[in-house]
């Protein structure tokens, strides 16, 4: 029995609740069960540096928890300085992003998702990650109304959700209670047509076979694909 008491292959409650901010031209607050996460999309008709002149554009993200995210009060880390874990997720963000964006089509212009955890209870990467290409898309879908780009350089969804062995069961989606004291932890970016983007895969405390990491993987697949239906809602 999982702590939540939900099925072994039953996701959290997901709902992407779009436009909640004024300024962003992409916006939306996505809920996991109990980990919240504000997801914005900003333009800049600019590019870094290192791309001036190529006629392509760039998809980048930030990351951060409110301090009042998790049980205990966290030091702000624009104060004291980013974590390793921190640009570490951020840097998956940014790159699971780009891989469902044709570059060339969004022209030399770029996109920069932030992703603030408001509550954190477990999943926030993969929460982040899946909220960012809302966000993104409702950027885009801007860009394409106004004219700025000719075709959709959106390619397809992009969405994680993360799996484990929890009381050596194969579960989905991990709460913090499961995450915690999970044996094997795992993160699965994907796109809509099942396409992977990147595994991030543990043994916590335990080792996993080959069997138990394509179960895991059937479980991501079946979970990213609810997910997609839901930013296909919050989007159209």
């Amino acid at each position: 029995m999982r702590p939540s008491g939900r099925q072994l292959s039953e996701l959290r409650p997901v709902s992407i609740e779009t436009n909640v901010t004024r300024h962003a031209e992409g916006s939306c607050l996505i809920r996991c069960g109990d980990t919240h996460v504000l997801c914005t999309a900003s333009l800049e008709e600019r590019v870094p540096g290192w791309m001036k002149g190529s006629g392509k554009g760039w998809v980048t993200a930030e990351y951060g928890m409110l301090p009042r995210a998790t049980h205990t009060r966290m030091r702000r880390e624009a104060k004291n300085g980013q974590s390793g874990r921190t640009q570490e997720i951020q840097r998956l963000i940014g790159r699971s992003l780009r891989a469902g964006v044709d570059m060339q089509a969004l022209g030399e212009r770029q996109i920069t998702i932030d992703c603030d955890v408001i509550q954190a209870d477990g999943g926030t990467r993969c929460a982040s990650i899946t909220g960012g290409w809302v966000a993104l898309k409702l950027a885009v879908a801007k860009l394409m109304k106004a004219g700025d780009v000719r075709s959709d350089p959106i390619l397809d969804h992009v969405a994680a959700v993360s799996c484990g062995l929890y009381a050596g069961q194969m579960v989905l989606d991990l709460d913090y209670p499961e995450d915690s004291e999970a044996g094997v932890d795992g993160n699965f970016v994907m796109m809509g047509s099942k396409q992977l983007i990147e595994v991030q895969m543990s043994g916590e405390s335990a080792t996993f076979s080959r069997t138990q990491m394509d179960g895991l993987l059937d479980l991501a697949e079946a979970g990213v694909d609810t997910l997609v239906a839901a930013q296909a809602a919050a989007v159209a």
